[in-house]
């Protein structure tokens, strides 16, 4: 087992990218390993914050959504706003602290207008 090259925070040498850098320019890593790790020190002995990079010459295109990809998403975003309680869409993702919206969770500070 070869270990990685470890990089100081903003060191990273040229063609070396973090997943969200490669997905900024439409790249994915496509099943490439690690190739380096980049350390971000931080205070009071705690241990550093790690992020991993790939290489940009092996990174492939991003897929593109199809029409199924689209409807899936649809689908798990309807579910994540739907309340459990009163089965309407709350406008926004139900928080899973509450597992319920707003107004089912707390119906005692609901106002009359």
């Amino acid at each position: 087992m070869s270990t990685l090259p470890v990089y100081r925070w903003r060191w990273a040498p040229d063609g070396y990218a973090t997943r969200r850098q490669l997905r900024v320019q439409g790249l994915r890593p496509g099943g490439q390993d690690v190739a380096a790790q980049l350390e971000r020190p931080r205070r009071r002995g705690r241990p550093p914050l790690v992020a991993y990079l790939y290489r940009v010459d092996l990174a492939k295109p991003v897929r593109p959504m199809t029409a199924g990809r689209w409807r899936a998403h649809a689908a798990m975003m309807r579910a994540r706003r739907t309340c459990p309680e009163c089965r309407r869409d709350a406008g926004y993702v139900i928080p899973t602290s509450l597992g319920m919206c707003v107004p089912c969770a707390f119906p005692e500070e609901q106002c009359v207008a």
